[in-house]
C-alpha cells in the first residue's frame, strides 16, 4: 500500500503544495508596502529632421529628436522582493482615428535591485562600481530616484508616412514596470489600490513638433 513510489508523491504533493503556499505568501506581502511614486517631466529641446533614422533604413523620412528633463521619486517600489524596475519615457498623441493614440518610447532603463545586480546589462567596471555602493545592502531605494537633465533620447520618433512634422498636441508620459521575484508585474497605476497609490504627476505640457526646414531655412508644414 505504501510503497516506495507512493511516499514519493506524497513527498513531492506536499513540497509543491508548501511551495505555492509560501509563493503566494511573498507575492502577497507586496500590498502591504505603500507605494507612492511621482514623477515630472518637461521638453528642453525638439527637433524634427529629414533622414535615416536607423542605420538599417532604406530611404529618407523625417523623424524627431526630443531631449527632457526627469526627476522621478520610485524608491517605494523597491521592496525586498522587487527584482527590477523598468522605467521609460513615451511620446504621446492623437491619432487620426477616432478614439485613437500613436505611442512612441524614446527612452528606457533598467534599474535593478542589489540582489539583482548580476542580471545588469552593464560592463564590468560599471558592474563593480554599482555593487559596491550597495555592499551590504538587499534593499537600495535611492536607486529609484532620478534626476535627468536635457536627457538626450535612446529613440527617435518617426511615423509609417514617412512625415511627422507640425504634428501638434504631443505629450511625454513616464512609465514604469515593476518586476518582482515572486509575483504578478506591476505598471504604472492610473488609480488608488489600498496602499498603492496612483502614479502622481509623469506627465508634461503638450507641445508641438517644429516644422522641418529647408536648405534656405524656412519651414515647410506638412498638410494635415
Amino acid at each position: 500500500m505504501y510503497n516506495s513510489l507512493t511516499r514519493i508523491q506524497n513527498v513531492f504533493g506536499f513540497f509543491t503544495t508548501v511551495a505555492f503556499v509560501v509563493a503566494a505568501l511573498i507575492a502577497a506581502s507586496d500590498f502591504a508596502v505603500p507605494r507612492t511614486p511621482s514623477a515630472t517631466i518637461k521638453t528642453t529641446n525638439v527637433q524634427v529632421v529629414k533622414g535615416r533614422p536607423h542605420y538599417y533604413s532604406t530611404k529618407k523620412e523625417e523623424y524627431a529628436i526630443i531631449k527632457f528633463s526627469l526627476d522621478a521619486d520610485l524608491s517605494s517600489l523597491f521592496t525586498w522582493n522587487t527584482k527590477q524596475l523598468f522605467v521609460y519615457v513615451t511620446a504621446e498623441w492623437p491619432a487620426s482615428a477616432a478614439n485613437q493614440t500613436n505611442k512612441a518610447v524614446i527612452w528606457d532603463s533598467i534599474i535593478t535591485s542589489p540582489s539583482a545586480d548580476h542580471l545588469s546589462n552593464l560592463g564590468p567596471a560599471s558592474l563593480k562600481k554599482l555593487r559596491k555602493s550597495a555592499a551590504g545592502k538587499s534593499i537600495d531605494p535611492s536607486r529609484g530616484k532620478l534626476s535627468l537633465k536635457n536627457q538626450k533620447p535612446k529613440y527617435q520618433i518617426t511615423h509609417p508616412t514617412g512625415k511627422i512634422a507640425s504634428t501638434d498636441d504631443v505629450k511625454l508620459h513616464v512609465n514604469y514596470n515593476v518586476q518582482p521575484w515572486v509575483g504578478v508585474l506591476t505598471w504604472s497605476q492610473g488609480f488608488d489600490l489600498g496602499l498603492w497609490k496612483k502614479f502622481a504627476g509623469g506627465v508634461s505640457k503638450a507641445f508641438e513638433l517644429p516644422a522641418l526646414k529647408t536648405k534656405d531655412g524656412e519651414k515647410t508644414k506638412n498638410p494635415r
